[in-house]
């Protein structure tokens, strides 16, 4: 039997000629790319997956000259460090975006340490959101000093101490309420038309991301926020104790979720989706990505599961409703989400400030986009303001008779 020898590639000649130009060519386009190179990395980052950078474009000199005229005529003291974290604050806000804002270090620290319900100072016990362009009470907390002292969900925060906040965002609020643990502090609320005013002591706060009960053989799983460690408590709870409980109906509470890390939705998610996409997410700077599960571990997939969402389940709470939606993993009950379908990243700048930016949007994995427009329940049940503040719950009763 006779082998064939592969044949040999032939051998290529090339002339010093040709040799000396095309080395004067490559030498030519090296020097334009070198010179060139930030804005053919810019121009090529899209179609490797990366993201491509623009620099400013913007006459800054406006902003000089506006300063110049308030040192040479304002009858007063200017702070540098003022005008210019005013200035940062002003070019968030000039895009009309809720999302997007600029925090200084002391609202970032806030920020983050609510966040992660790590808040050093004490508060009064409240769950705040802005609805109709107020910042208004969601909920007030058990055993906290909201409470006690009578404040209500649907209260419209309006002044705290005498100064008026009512046009503050949501974190700016939040910082106001603070303070140290026994000092005293009066919000002023406006109910029905009405100003009110309530003085109480600031409290430590309690308030975990996700906590369990159990009415029968039903678990009750509610998440508060999506922080880093939720999807572990979750998991651990139902690894540890849902056998012992004969668990047969999980009721997942979102209710007055206004969100977290997509990461904490993307790890929770693992437990009724397997290995599927869970978000399409689309921006105008990279290309199209999505969002999977983990699979192997969706030991809730066949569990009957019933989702209580209202009008403040925003942000990851929505993609997690989505997702159960869209794969008809769970039954969504209660009303209309909020409509947050948009995607923050946060940029730590100097001086422990931080830039928060909506850089793009997000979609279920059928496609459906809810920006603005919310998830529908599949079950429509209403819960009043009085509802909350009489503890009256016709969704979670719903919930446990289907």
């Amino acid at each position: 039997m006779s082998v064939k020898s592969k044949s040999l590639p032939k051998e290529r000649k090339t002339s010093l000629g040709n040799a000396i130009i095309i080395g004067a060519v490559l030498a030519v386009v090296g020097f334009i790319a070198g010179l060139n190179a930030p804005a053919m990395i810019n121009w090529l980052a899209p179609y490797f997956g990366g993201k491509s950078y623009v620099k400013s474009d913007i006459d800054w000199s406006v902003l000089d000259t506006v300063y110049e005229k308030l040192i040479n005529y304002y009858d007063g003291e200017i702070s540098k460090t003022d005008v210019i974290e005013g200035a940062k604050k002003g070019l968030t806000e000039a895009l009309g975006d809720p999302y997007t804002s600029y925090m200084d270090a002391e609202t970032a620290k806030d920020f983050l340490a609510e966040l992660h319900g790590e808040i050093d100072s004490a508060g009064i016990g409240v769950e705040m959101g802005l609805r109709d362009g107020y910042v208004r009470v969601l909920r007030t907390l058990p055993d906290n000093p909201a409470r006690a002292a009578g404040i209500l969900a649907g209260d419209i925060l309006y002044k705290v101490d005498g100064e008026e906040i009512w046009d503050l965002s949501v974190d700016e609020v939040a910082q106001k309420v603070r303070g140290e643990r026994g000092s005293e502090v009066t919000i002023t609320v406006v109910r029905d038309g009405e100003e009110l005013s309530f003085t109480m002591k600031r409290d430590t706060i309690n308030n975990v991301s996700a906590y369990t009960e159990y009415d029968g053989q039903t678990a009750i799983i509610t998440i508060t926020r999506f922080d880093n460690d939720t999807g572990r408590i979750v998991k651990n709870e139902v690894n540890e104790n849902f056998d012992s409980h004969n668990v047969n109906k999980v009721i997942l509470d979102l209710r007055g979720n206004g969100g977290g890390y997509v990461s904490a939705a993307q790890e929770l998610l693992s437990l009724w989706v397997d290995g599927d996409t869970i978000l399409i997410q689309k921006s105008k700077h990279e290309r199209d990505s999505s969002l999977s599960t983990t699979s192997g571990r969706a030991r809730l997939a066949g569990i009957k599961t019933i989702v209580l969402v209202d009008g403040s389940t925003a942000s990851a709470s929505e993609i997690v409703a989505g997702a159960l939606q869209d794969y008809e993993k769970a039954t969504i009950l209660g009303e209309k989400t909020y409509g947050k379908g948009v995607v923050q990243n946060m940029f730590e700048l100097s001086g422990s400030t931080i830039l928060k930016v909506t850089t793009a949007s997000w979609y279920t994995p059928l496609g459906r986009s809810i920006n603005k427009t919310g998830i529908e329940p599949d079950v429509e049940v209403k819960r009043s303001y009085d509802d909350i503040n009489n503890m009256v719950d016709p969704q979670m009763d719903a919930a446990k008779n289907m």
